[in-house]
């Protein structure tokens, strides 16, 4: 029946004109008169039936009739133009429409469900009301007669007269228990519909009755399942929009039923299954109840009911039924409560968690069951077949036994206390690795599958919480090796040292240790902690797991699988041991043939098929490789090479690419350095991984995802292979024909990023002429080099890596000659621009090695010109240090004297002088006479330049050309001090800055001096203090000349710190010396976060800050045992002021020595959560003229304790408490605007990181984010409160966008009632600010491409 292709003009005569045929014999009319109908009714006006009654009220008659066709499109269709014509109709026809719809009878249709589905549609089709916001128009004139007619019919009486006098009695609820005991299931959906959509207008009297009449349905034991499931989900819905008071009596009342004795156990168990919907469902408000209902759980799962239980078994030969059932649902409110409600059940922690065990383990119908530890001990003695023994150990068939769905039930319960409460507490304190999982590795022998799957999954879960950080558990090992490669340096924790910034953009050639090109050492594990824990418990669970692998099926295999790659990564090891154990089953689940067609259900969403188990396989075997000691690996390599070789020649391009990815890892465990002197022993099995992985790169027929990583994999073969004498498996000729696949994939276009990072790779670590051959290397030199004119960022920062690998390696750069040299300089050039600061210190360092190479060629107008031009853009850090180096090239190359006057003459004043100065001093000390100019010029300019930036330049020309001439600097210290007496703002402190640059090179010639100064009161000691932190940037170098000064300084410091003007500049110099001589200075530091005075107080824990960014090993060594205990002191100080700097302390200690407080991180963690919230006390108002204005003296404190949350919830997500993070954030979503950007951006990383646990949260969040959109300025707001309410109007809405697309499935976590709030969240926000979201979502998608 296709609906007609157009339709009538809307007007009242044409749906007139219409209504006849709705009659008509032909059903293929009826249909399309119905389609046209509703077409008129979704197109036409608002108003075009308002002021017609008669024709609605007629459209209203038919449609009825029409509902009790014989055919069921047309019934359907009729629906349809119910929610239209519901739209459209006079506010005066509602109630007699739903009057008629709540008492229509189906007579000639087979579905009896019509008129509820009907009245479901009409109860849609209005626009949902939200909590705090006044309703549309229409939406008032509905509920007003919902409340009339519905809301009467569904209870059997009338709730609220509405001033109604004389009514009549309505006839039976539609919820009312027959005489049959039985009840319409579809009255439920309509009360679901109807909470639904209008719950938040519902008086409490309506919600109160329709309470009522839902659970009269539980009081008869005869009333079908499904029709209590459903009324558990609409006393759960209507929870949602009751008052406090009401809700406290309904859960009142509930208490009372659980205290009655003639409770019968299918009541029993409904009122558990309504308490665990309501925790779901209200989890704030319902937490409140939680003492006084989880004793009433427990007792349920009691030992004295356990012994029971097993008892009657033994008793009567089989369990009871119908105790088992309330069991089962003990157990799911128990998980719940505890999912939903973390804080409020701490009190029961170990009731839940014995209760748990006790039930994971309940199996009635096996003989033995008591002696479980028994069972455990002979778990060795198990034979090869014992998956069929599990089989015939039951007493009694598995169709009649239902203690499995207990024993599941028990696990997730597990599952909810290791998500919830392994954020802390219980982990460190070794609960869940003495308790738990000792259990949970004893019921690996249970005989039901879905248990068992269970089961591994919770240990896993475990296993995953006890990592130190939120690190990824696997990843794929070719990006991961990139990234090591190009970041190493940036990553060290050792003291930065003179020209140390530069490293950032060097090539790592000569001090990488890259990922797995060094066995990764055997340490110990830690002796304490959850990982010390798990080590203990590795030999136990990895014997059962093996078992596991060699006869379960196909799901539990890779549960396993999936359970021993975590522990790997976790334990960065941890098999070394067992290996033998794991190695034949890991090989046969590699060659598992499976392929994609069996599929199971493992839990949690996700599916095992045979292709899933393969590559989960060599995920571990990857693993393994990434974090073990060759010598343990190499003896199996024999089995894993066919096993891989034949994967990554799968049509399955995800079994194939994970394959290659094994490979590569593979590949570092049987080539030197880490195969040691057993290279050649290897070379047929690398041989076959060679032929394998470059037939993968070249197959035009292969997955694209697979041929890059076959070309990466290419790569590393390469760097591995090919090294010379007995280290050389590949031969040369292989050598040469895999860098001209490399040579030709970089010219592909859907190849070229991998083949430029496989080529970064091969450069980055191989030496050797034999292989990189001249032509080869120019034309990746060019190659590259064109690149960087691309559009795409990343490949042109890939190709600027490689770039940059390849001219820092020796025989590459030696290939290219002055003509390629030339090329590349031009290539670059566009890249030299302070637009982009990572892209402009790679080129920097780029062409230095090119000058070195050819300095004619690379030196000309053009660099010069660009050099000049960046010279005067705030350049810092790294970027300034990668042009320094470059300058000092170009003066030791002597080519530098056209640059110099450029400087001198184009640039001059008109940049920093700071930076100007230090590039001038750099060319002037490498270039000496080449340059054209003289130290003493620059003297005699100082002396006679006739303002103070040249003056400034002048002095910081002077300090860095001191700097760099060191101990033969003709320089002396009163060149310096001379100005710091001047009146001039900027010349005291350029002199300052110069004099300690130049002192960092002559120690002993200018260290004396200094400190003499800083014993004078005012300016002199300020600016000396500036020339101390100079010096000590530089000690690097110097350490021994400064060992006899150091006493001396820090009793200087520590006095002229004392002055408020110096504290900060006091605190950092203090800093930097505790870390040159931290035996000696940091206890005193120490000492001083206990001084008396506030002042005192705050400047240590300033210096301590300073101390945990800039340090080396040996300080390490020192702090490790301090560093909590400093930072505990400092957060616990009574000043407000030192609180604040203390959060930023451990912001910083968290960036850069994570490792140190991550085991006592439980300590921290409620000091910051303490500093977060608003303390009344700290409030305080100020008159304003006529106004009064409230100041909160505590938001500073607050933003800093936000800002460290954020970074520990990055870093140690896995240590925090989610709920009490998640309620940290919620409250901040409620605080000053600053704090509700900060929540905005965690909740982006929380989505992320723990998507479960956020989308427990979807409710809450909405309704801080409706009140945040809800908001309106006043009239007379200013611009800059206006313009604020933007920003935060659309924060909001990106982070709603992201949660929409990320969490859409966790909003069904607990049922579908648990995000009501949400989707009526989604649906206001779509409507009401339709375009802001269309842009904002166009924004996201930018930032994306």
């Amino acid at each position: 029946m296709a609906p007609t292709t157009s339709s009538p003009n809307a007007t009242p005569a044409a749906i007139g004109a219409l209504l006849p045929k709705l009659s008509d014999a032909d059903a293929d009319i009826r249909y399309m008169s119905l389609n046209d109908l509703d077409s008129m009714l979704r197109s036409g006006p608002s108003t075009f039936l308002l002021n017609d009654y008669h024709t609605c009220a007629k459209t209203v008659e038919c449609l009825l009739r029409t509902l009790d066709d014989t055919n069921g499109e047309v019934q359907n269709q009729a629906i349809k133009c119910v929610g239209s014509l519901t739209q459209k109709a006079p506010a005066d026809l509602l109630a007699p429409m739903i009057e008629k719809l709540s008492t229509l009878k189906t007579t000639n249709s087979v579905d009896n469900s019509i008129p509820a589905t009907a009245l479901r549609t009409f109860l849609a089709a209005f626009s949902r009301p939200m909590v705090g916001i006044q309703p549309a128009k229409a939406t008032q004139d509905a509920y007003s007669a919902l409340s009339k007619v519905l809301v009467p019919r569904l209870v059997g009486y009338v709730v609220i007269s509405h001033g109604i006098k004389n009514q009549g009695s309505p006839p039976a609820g539609m919820l009312e228990v027959r005489d049959d005991n039985t009840v319409d299931h579809d009255a439920i959906d309509v009360l679901v519909e109807l909470v639904r959509c209008f719950g938040p207008m519902l008086q409490d009297a309506e919600k109160k009755a329709l309470q009522k009449s839902t659970m009269a349905i539980f009081d008869h034991e005869r009333t079908s399942t499904v029709a209590k499931k459903k009324a558990v989900a609409a006393i759960s819905l209507l929870a949602l929009y009751m008052s406090d008071a009401l809700l406290s009596t309904f859960i009142s009342g509930i208490i009372e039923s659980f205290n009655n004795p003639h409770l019968t156990p299918a009541q029993h168990r409904l009122l558990i299954t309504m308490m665990g919907s309501l925790a779901r469902t209200v989890p704030q408000r319902f937490g409140r109840y939680v003492r006084t209902l989880a004793p009433f759980i427990l007792d349920i799962l009691s030992e004295q009911e356990y012994q029971t239980a097993l008892e009657d078994t033994a008793e009567n030969g089989a369990a009871d039924s119908e105790a088992e059932e309330v069991r089962e649902a003990a157990l799911l409110a128990l998980e719940a409560f505890l999912l939903s409600c973390s804080n409020d059940m701490r009190p029961y922690t170990d009731q839940v968690i014995e209760a748990a065990l006790r039930f994971v383990a309940y199996d009635p119908n096996v003989a033995g069951n008591e002696d479980d530890e028994d069972m455990a001990g002979t778990q060795d003695d198990l034979d090869e077949g014992g998956e069929e023994d599990f089989e015939e150990e039951g007493a009694m068939s598995d169709d009649d036994d239902a203690s499995w769905k207990i024993r599941r039930c028990a696990a997730k319960a597990l599952y909810a206390i290791i998500s919830t409460r392994s954020n802390g507490d219980l982990l460190d304190n070794g609960t869940l690795y003495q308790k738990v999982a000792p259990v949970l590795i004893d019921r690996f022998q249970e005989r039901e599958e879905n248990v068992r799957l269970e089961i591994l999954s919770t240990l896993t879960a475990l296993v995953r919480k006890s990592t130190d950080n939120t690190m990824t558990l696997f990843t794929f090992a070719g990006e991961t090796e990139f990234e090591l490669t190009s970041n190493v340096e940036a990553r060290s924790r050792k003291r930065r040292r003179l020209g140390s910034d530069a490293t950032l953009f060097e090539s790592p050639i000569h001090s990488l240790s890259m990922a797995g090109f060094k066995s990764p050492d055997a340490s110990p594990p830690p002796s304490s902690g959850p990982r010390a824990d798990l080590a203990r418990l590795s030999s136990n669970i990895i014997r059962g797991v093996s078992k596991l692998l060699k006869q379960s099926t196909l799901a539990t295999k890779q549960s396993g699988i999936v359970l021993l790659r975590d522990m790997v990564t976790v334990q960065h090891g941890g098999l070394s041991e067992h290996f033998t154990k794991i190695a034949e089953p890991l090989i046969d689940a590699i060659n598992s043939s499976a392929g994609g067609s069996s599929l199971q259900s493992i839990g949690s969403g996700v599916s095992a098929t045979g292709g899933r188990l393969r590559i989960e396989a060599m995920q571990l075997v990857s693993a393994i490789c990434d974090n073990h000691s060759s010598a343990i690996i190499a003896p199996y390599a024999p089995g894993l090479v066919p096993a891989l070789t034949a994967a990554v020649r799968d049509k399955y391009f995800k079994v194939s690419s994970e394959a290659i990815a094994a490979v590569e890892s593979l590949v570092k465990v049987l080539t030197p350095p880490r195969s040691g002197s057993h290279a050649q022993a290897n070379r047929n099995l690398v041989g076959e991984l060679y032929d394998v992985v470059l037939d993968r790169a070249v197959a035009m027929d292969a997955d694209v995802e697979v041929r890059q990583r076959a070309i990466h994999a290419l790569g590393v073969l390469l760097a591995r292979g090919s090294e010379t004498g007995n280290g050389r498996v590949l031969s040369e000729s292989q050598g040469r024909k895999a860098t001209m696949v490399l040579l030709d994939r970089l010219k592909n276009e859907t190849t070229r990023m991998s083949a430029v990072r496989a080529i970064d790779v091969f450069l980055t670590s191989f030496q050797h002429a034999t292989i990189i051959q001249g032509k080869w290397t120019q034309d990746v030199a060019l190659e590259l080099g064109a690149q960087l004119r691309k559009a795409n960022r990343g490949l042109r920062g890939a190709s600027l890596t490689a770039l940059r690998d390849l001219v820092g390696n020796a025989v590459a750069l030696n290939h290219l000659n002055d003509t390629i040299v030339e090329e590349l300089t031009g290539m670059l050039l566009p890249l030299v621009s302070p637009n982009d600061l990572n892209f402009l210190g790679m080129s920097l360092i780029i062409l230095s090695k090119l000058v070195r190479r050819s300095p004619s060629r690379v030196v000309n107008p053009n660099l010069n010109g660009i050099l000049c031009e960046i010279i005067v853009a705030p350049l810092a850090g790294a970027v300034l240090e990668a042009l320094l180096v470059l300058l000092k090239v170009i003066g030791e190359q002597r080519v530098g004297q056209q640059l110099m006057q450029n400087l001198l003459q184009n640039v001059g004043v008109n940049g920093d002088p700071a930076i100007v100065g230090k590039a001038i001093g750099t060319l002037l000390v490498s270039g000496g006479p080449s340059v054209g100019v003289r130290l003493d010029d620059f003297v005699t300019e100082l002396r006679s330049a006739p303002d103070d930036k040249r003056r400034c330049l002048a002095l910081s020309v002077l300090g860095e050309a001191g700097l760099r001439l060191g101990s033969s600097s003709p320089l002396k210290p009163d060149v310096f001090t001379n100005y710091f007496s001047t009146k001039s703002q900027s010349l005291p402190r350029a002199a300052a800055t110069a004099l300690g640059r130049a002192g960092a090179g002559n120690i002993n010639s200018y260290l004396p001096v200094i400190l003499s100064s800083t014993s004078q009161a005012g300016s002199s000691q300020y600016l000396s203090l500036h020339a101390i932190k100079e010096i000590l940037q530089f000690t690097g170098q110097s350490r021994a000349d400064i060992s006899p000064y150091t006493s001396q300084m820090w009793e200087k410091l520590l006095a002229a710190s004392q002055v408020e003007d110096n504290r900060a500049v006091g605190a950092e110099c203090i800093g930097r010396l505790t870390v040159i001589e931290p035996k000696t200075f940091l206890p005193s530091l120490r000492d001083h976060l206990q001084h008396v005075t506030p002042a005192v107080r705050g400047m240590a824990i300033q210096a301590v800050r300073f101390t945990l960014s800039d340090s080396d090993e040996g300080f390490d060594e020192m702090l490790q045992p301090l560093l909590v205990p400093m930072l505990t002191a400092m957060l616990n100080d009574d000043d407000l002021e030192n609180r604040r700097l203390a959060l930023g302390a451990l912001n910083s200690a968290m960036h850069n020595k994570a490792d140190m407080i991550l085991p006592r991180l439980a300590d921290l963690v409620p000091l910051v959560m303490k500093e977060s919230k608003v303390k009344a006390e700290l409030v305080r108002e100020v008159q304003m003229g006529p106004f009064k204005h409230k100041v909160d003296d505590g938001l500073e404190v607050r933003k800093s304790a936000y800002e460290t949350l954020y970074t520990l919830m990055e870093g140690a997500y896995a240590r925090i408490s989610p709920a009490d993070l998640f309620d940290r954030i919620l409250a901040g979503l409620e605080d000053e605007h600053e704090i509700k950007v900060l929540c905005n951006l965690m909740l982006t990383k929380l989505v992320v990181l723990d998507a479960e646990e956020t989308g427990r949260h979807l409710d809450s969040i909405a309704e801080r984010y409706r009140s945040i959109l809800a908001f309106k300025p006043k009239d007379n707001a200013v611009k800059q409160e206006v313009e604020k309410l933007q920003e935060a109007n659309k924060g909001v809405l990106k982070v709603t966008l992201l949660l929409h697309e990320i969490v859409p499935g966790k909003a069904s976590l607990g049922g579908n009632v648990q995000s009501e709030k949400w989707k009526g969240y989604w649906e206001w926000t779509g409507k009401e600010f339709k375009a802001q979201l269309a842009s904002v979502e166009q924004d996201v998608k930018s930032q994306a491409a």
